[in-house]
């Protein structure tokens, strides 16, 4: 059968005419090689037998040859594009009858061609193109009947001016100029930009690499098909195709291919280069070529190739499954090796809790279940002194170090890959979705590998993509893998090419830290001056040996030491049995304060005050306040999980410990389970007969009330916990109101007395508020259902929709009772700051003492386990001072604020320490 090779002289036949075509067949045009050659193929068979046809008596322009296909590079004669194209757009694909003979010094068949199955009904080809004047007639010799009748044609065309015979197109312009090379195929990419470009596929080599010209500037590319491989020639020693090796389903994917791209008009979308062939998708009619040839088994999913495709990987491998699990042919042998998942092993979302170096975390469920989850596909820095094969196995594992090395630090990156995780993940919900299960090996047990997402982001990918984690490679044929592994080897290669991470040219750094924790020696003398200097120190909980016990990392010092909570006494947690050492049992609620500080602080940002260290000096003691601002000290004691230590009574966290703990032994909490109160009865009668006499003078209606804001003036904020649940949802009407329908930012213009909706700056949400005060496109407004006040700007205001203005504010203010503030700055901010530590957003009791026209209301309040008056708690520790008032039912009250004054004062506590301060007021001072 004669090829595309021979066709460069098809135009050159023997000067004899060629007789008349005898014979009749039918088939449909595979290719058209020039404006009086086409190659038909039969209807059945694949793939079918083909036979070239040469028009009869007709000899059209010579198309360009590129250098190397047989010859030396020629140009094209002018026209010979146009009556190519003529022909490609009329008969490529079509079912045509054709006549044909074979002369007797020739190696040619010559004949006529006709569409349709009817040669008497159908368009004689060649008759059209010598008709449309792009074709010669041959006119040598007698002219047999049918060579006549081209003649006539001609003679027609040349009259009318058509196509050859034109007189206003001049033969350059009819002259493509064609670019068979090209220097820096990569420019031409950056060029397209990714864009589809029109193309003609010119040759199929195999079912995933073709020629094409790029449309209309004649780039002539050899393109391999991106995401795929199609079975292809074997070659042999030389390189060269060794057509005695039949590769399975070679010829049928090539096949497949020509009937559908041929010759055909098609879009391509260059994506890459490798070496001097370029690499993108080719769109036809009825989609992506990649996918169909995967769909009907005839390619398989390439990793590196579909790194560089733009889009359209997922539908790639969803078309390779179906092949598989259809077992269409590369996959007729195809047996799964993915186990089958139950749902609940599949799907679920958790809280993370804990990151484990780069590569793994700790998801808690809602049934309090914790799953240890591996990401799929990814690996996190590892030693440099391993030596790494091409697919990313270890072949030489690094030789092991000593026992305090400490990998998270040490290995490059290793501690970037785990802060980027903890940043991002502690205390955050995830979606994981489980891949594939990774057998036992090497004493390590299975993992389960899944795809982590946090707000629809693969965090895998995002790792990738920052150079702090690589992708795992993987035999074609190996379906253990992410199910967005295409994704992360695209962010690889940006992240290699962007050299971010390991992937930087520079030498990977390891991180430097002083473990504190084995060298002893500098605490007292290199750190702990300074850390008693700062007022909080900023650090992260790496480990929790116990409720009081941790391992803290100071990154400000780059070292590690070991932290023990001031002020408190908490149970030992049980330890497992550990390097020969037997397990121990712990102390009664032990493990559940391990937990709780766990819980609340495990490889979270915290802030500490380092007091001093243990006797041993091998242990820093102090205090530590969590990311949402809590004392943990006093939080563990709050919940029973601990008591308070003597050495507390010294610190200014005394109060809020003591007060702690007796809240938690009232409510008998944990540790305080069994606690029986030992107070004196007569005590007790005389303290219920003092409050007799006070209700007997005083009207007493406690109400209970959250103080939510304090001012500067010991004012103070209240909601009733009673309106709680009508506030929240009012609040959540109120939020969803204006989510659904959001303000138009400026719109508003608001007025001093306005009752307005402002957003509030730390979260964003909208709240009722009143306009206190106007200054240019500035507003401060005070929250009326919390009390607190913010200035901002104007266009953060909004109209309140009138479903939400007619309820009262839930917040009222009130003044603190027989109390006052002294005249000292430093002072008043102690006694303000301990108010706030006493009540502060703790739900409390609240009586009404005196009504005040056009003022807060006076009101007391008091703790509602322990009775304690905290107004005159302050007066009795010397931080405020007792109000002289005379009205008659407060007597008794003021009588007992004056007399824990006095207290204060003979003790010098506080504002007292230096003496009498109200002997300012003595006339000699004035």
């Amino acid at each position: 059968m004669a090829t595309a090779a021979n066709s460069a002289t098809a135009a050159g036949a023997a000067k004899d005419a060629p007789p008349a075509p005898t014979k009749s067949l039918s088939g449909i045009v595979k290719q058209v090689l020039s404006g009086d050659t086409v190659v038909i193929r039969a209807t059945k068979g694949a793939p079918p037998p083909e036979k070239q046809i040469t028009f009869s008596h007709v000899l059209a322009p010579k198309l360009a040859r590129r250098p190397g296909a047989g010859g030396d590079e020629t140009k094209d004669e002018p026209w010979a594009w146009e009556s190519r194209e003529f022909l490609r757009k009329k008969l490529i694909g079509v079912e045509v009858t054709f006549t044909f003979d074979k002369p007797a010094n020739s190696n040619r068949e010559y004949g006529f061609v006709w569409i349709g199955k009817d040669k008497e009904t159908g368009e004689n080809v060649v008759e059209s193109i010598v008709r449309e004047g792009l074709v010669s007639v041959r006119r040598e010799g007698r002219p047999t009947a049918e060579q006549q009748t081209l003649i006539e044609l001609e003679d027609q065309a040349r009259a009318a001016g058509r196509g050859k015979w034109s007189s206003t197109a001049t033969a350059a312009d009819k002259v493509r100029n064609i670019k068979w090379s090209h220097e820096n195929p990569a420019h031409l990419v950056d060029i397209y930009g990714g864009n589809p470009v029109k193309a003609i596929i010119e040759h199929v080599r195999d079912g995933s690499t073709v020629r094409a010209f790029l449309l209309p500037d004649f780039h002539y590319i050899t393109l391999m098909i991106s995401g795929i491989r199609c079975p292809g020639v074997k070659l042999d020693a030389d390189g060269k195709p060794d057509l005695s090796v039949k590769v399975p389903f070679a010829d049928e994917a090539r096949y497949y291919v020509e009937t559908r791209l041929l010759q055909r008009d098609v879009e391509i979308r260059l994506e890459s280069v490798n070496n001097s062939n370029f690499i993108g998708t080719i769109l036809y009619p009825k989609g992506n070529i990649a996918e169909s040839l995967l769909r009907e088994g005839l390619a398989k999913c390439v990793d590196w190739s579909m790194a560089v495709m733009k889009t359209g990987t997922d539908k790639l491998r969803a078309a390779e499954r179906f092949a598989k699990e259809k077992r269409l042919r590369q996959w007729q042998d195809y047996q799964a090796k993915t186990p089958a998942f139950n749902s609940k092993e599949k799907d679920f979302s958790g809280t993370v809790v804990e990151v484990f170096n780069g590569d793994a975390i700790n998801v808690r469920l809602s049934n309090g279940q914790v799953k240890k989850v591996f990401f799929s596909s990814i690996r996190p820095p590892r030693d440099q002194r391993a030596v790494v094969g091409t697919d990313g196995e270890e072949i030489v594992k690094a030789p092991p170090r000593g026992k305090n090395y400490r990998p998270l630090y040490e290995i490059p990156h290793m501690f970037d890959a785990r802060e980027f995780l903890r940043k991002k993940l502690i205390n955050k919900n995830v979606q994981c979705t489980l891949d594939y299960i990774s057998p036992p090996r090497e004493n390590f047990p299975e993992k389960y590998c899944y795809t982590v997402s946090i707000g629809g982001q693969n965090v895998a990918e995002a790792m990738v993509a920052k150079g702090l984690a690589t992708c795992v490679r993987y035999r074609q044929d190996d379906d253990q893998r992410s199910s967005a592994y295409d994704q992360l080897i695209a962010a690889e290669q940006q992240a290699i090419k962007g050299l971010k991470g390991l992937h930087a040219k520079k030498d990977n750094a390891t991180l430097r830290v002083n473990d504190l924790t084995v060298d002893h020696s500098r605490i007292k003398i290199q750190y702990l001056p300074s850390w008693q200097r700062a007022l909080r120190t900023e650090a992260i909980v790496e480990f929790v040996a116990s409720g009081s016990r941790l391992r803290i990392f100071v990154p400000k010092d780059s070292c590690l030491v070991t932290f023990l909570l001031a002020g408190i006494s908490c149970p030992r947690s049980s330890r497992p049995a550990l390097n020969g050492v037997p397990a121990q049992e712990g102390e009664p609620f032990g493990d559940e304060a391990l937990t709780f500080t766990r819980e609340r602080v495990l490889q979270r940002d915290v802030s500490v005050h380092i007091d001093t260290t243990d006797k041993a000096g091998s242990s820093v003691i102090g205090w530590l306040w969590t990311d949402s601002g809590a004392n943990l000290s006093v939080a563990l004691v709050e919940e029973g999980l601990a008591e308070v230590h003597f050495s507390a009574e010294k610190s200014e966290y005394y109060r809020q410990l003591k007060s702690a703990e007796d809240r938690a032994k009232a409510a008998k909490k944990n540790i305080w389970t069994n606690y029986v109160e030992e107070v004196p009865k007569e005590k007790t009668v005389t303290e219920e007969e003092k409050e007799d006499k006070v209700v007997a003078d005083r009207k007493v209606n406690y109400e209970n009330v959250i103080v939510t804001e304090i001012t500067e003036t010991l004012t103070f904020f209240a909601q009733s916990v009673e309106s709680g649940s009508k506030l929240e949802s009012l609040m959540s009407k109120l939020h969803a109101d204006f989510q659904s329908n959001p303000p138009i930012a400026g719109s508003y213009t608001p007025k001093r007395g306005d009752l307005v909706a402002a957003q509030f700056t730390l979260d964003n949400q909208w709240y009722r508020a009143k306009v206190e005060r106007v200054q240019g496109s500035n507003a401060t407004v005070l929250y009326i259902d919390y009390g607190n006040k913010e200035t901002l700007p104007t266009n953060r205001l909004a109209a309140l929709p009138p479903a939400f203005s007619s309820e009262k504010p839930y917040a009222t203010e009130y003044a603190l009772a027989l109390v006052a503030l002294p005249t000292d700055n430093e002072d008043k901010e102690e006694a303000l700051r301990a108010f706030s530590e006493d009540v502060l957003n703790h739900k409390v009791q609240l009586n009404v003492e005196l009504k005040v026209t056009g003022s807060p209301h006076l009101a007391t309040l008091r703790d509602p386990t322990t009775k304690v008056d905290f107004g005159k708690q302050l007066v009795a520790e010397g931080l405020v001072l007792a109000e002289k008032r005379g009205e008659r039912k407060l007597k008794e009250l003021v009588d007992q604020y004056k007399a824990a004054q006095e207290a204060a004062r003979v003790a010098h506590l506080a504002i007292w320490k230096y003496g009498d301060i109200t002997q300012d007021d003595a006339p000699e001072f004035r």
